[in-house]
């Protein structure tokens, strides 16, 4: 592959598994304005991220079996319309019931990318090379929490919050005609799995008692739940709880996601020369368990806000190394069911990172303790998940 179309490729991947982080953080300052402008609450308009990540592993769960049968690209193009229409539903919705509705929509699209992203990366690559391209595409999925919420941010200073799934409607159309233009099939018809729901339900059968493929899976799910925590929680505590503005909140979250990029780039460089993937996941676990710890102390001790932010900062930068080599682990050993086996993956993800965000909220507001000890909760049964015997 030359270096020009591997570039090419990283682009068009990356910023479709992007998709979900992309929808998520770049409406997350517009969250009070919404409750306001909807005359709703705050758990209702939480909810439309709620329901969009449980889309998300919906939609993940249906496409990746199909994509075994029918190929890669012709889901991706159905799923990339799919995702402009439910942005463009989400814009015009006049009350919180037709936003959630649109969410929904607009989740079963997005999930099409993510789930297609992680399985023409398997139908191309092996080996060491794999969790280097999963690195690739973390750099790519760091760059969407950056400038998403800045985005999102600034719009709100010059246009109401409708502007926002507005420029993500634009996005899924520049990124549907990518898929046109260049990206070409990469399952051959010779190795697609046949149509069957039988021959689906064995697939997932077997990954379910892959106990070497759940525990990667179950440890990736259990860290993304605690950075959906912080996801999820952040917009509220920070700009109610410690004052931010939503251009300052912004600018933390991007600067957070921008931990992503440098520490996911720094993993695929370190990977298969100075440690190996599974010894980076296991350190990579073990410092976010610790800034969990940090989380909960300074909102315990009611500590600066500089060092909670640091805190922060150390949890979610360590997601893009636990992805990168927990879902090159996982999925090395399922290059004949990559559809089924990142499907499965997206699923336990969002599901378990759905769960989280629902328990965080069950007293009817988000606190900023409920966040730390949600954070801090996942991360550490993450590390001991990771830790089991194979």
């Amino acid at each position: 592959m030359t270096t020009g179309r591997r570039g090419r490729l990283a682009l068009i991947l990356g910023s479709l598994s992007a998709f979900g982080a992309l929808t998520i953080d770049m409406y997350l300052p517009a969250m009070p304005v919404m409750a306001s402008e909807l005359r709703t609450s705050a758990p209702t308009v939480q909810l439309t991220l709620t329901v969009f990540v449980v889309g998300l592993a919906v939609g993940q769960v249906v496409v990746g079996p199909l994509s075994d049968t029918w190929g890669r690209r012709r889901p991706l193009l159905v799923g990339t319309t799919v995702y402009v229409v439910g942005s463009l539903w989400c814009a015009l919705a006049p009350t919180a019931g037709w936003l959630i509705g649109g969410r929904i929509l607009q989740s079963l699209g997005a999930a099409t990318g993510m789930v297609l992203a992680r399985a023409v990366v398997r139908d191309l690559f092996h080996g060491t090379a794999l969790t280097r391209f999963f690195s690739t595409l973390m750099v790519i999925n760091g760059v969407a929490p950056i400038v998403a919420p800045v985005i999102g941010g600034q719009l709100l200073t010059v246009a109401s919050w409708r502007a926002v799934f507005l420029t993500l409607a634009a996005v899924g159309a520049v990124l549907l005609l990518a898929v046109v233009v260049a990206l070409p099939e990469s399952l051959p018809a010779g190795d697609r799995a046949p149509a069957h729901l039988r021959a689906a339900l064995r697939t997932f059968r077997m990954l379910v008692t892959d106990r070497h493929y759940l525990r990667y899976v179950l440890a990736a799910a259990l860290m993304f739940a605690a950075v959906f925590a912080y996801i999820s929680g952040s917009s509220f505590v920070l700009q109610d709880t410690y004052g931010l503005t939503a251009q300052q909140f912004s600018l933390v979250f991007g600067l957070n996601g921008l931990g992503i990029v440098l520490l996911g780039q720094a993993g695929g460089l370190l990977v298969g020369r100075v440690a190996t993937a599974h010894t980076l996941l296991r350190a990579s676990l073990a410092v976010a368990a610790l800034g969990s710890t940090g989380v909960l102390t300074s909102v315990t001790l009611d500590l600066p806000l500089p060092l909670l932010l640091a805190c922060l900062f150390t949890v979610v930068s360590m997601l893009g190394v636990v992805l990168a080599n927990a879902t090159s682990l996982a999925m090395a050993g399922h290059g004949s069911a990559a559809g089924a086996a990142s499907s499965l993956q997206g699923l336990l993800q969002f599901l378990v990172g759905s769960l989280a965000a629902s328990a965080m909220s069950l007293p009817g507001h988000v606190t900023a303790t409920a966040m730390a000890t949600t954070m801090l909760v996942c991360s550490v049964a993450a590390l001991v998940v990771l830790g089991a015997r194979r």
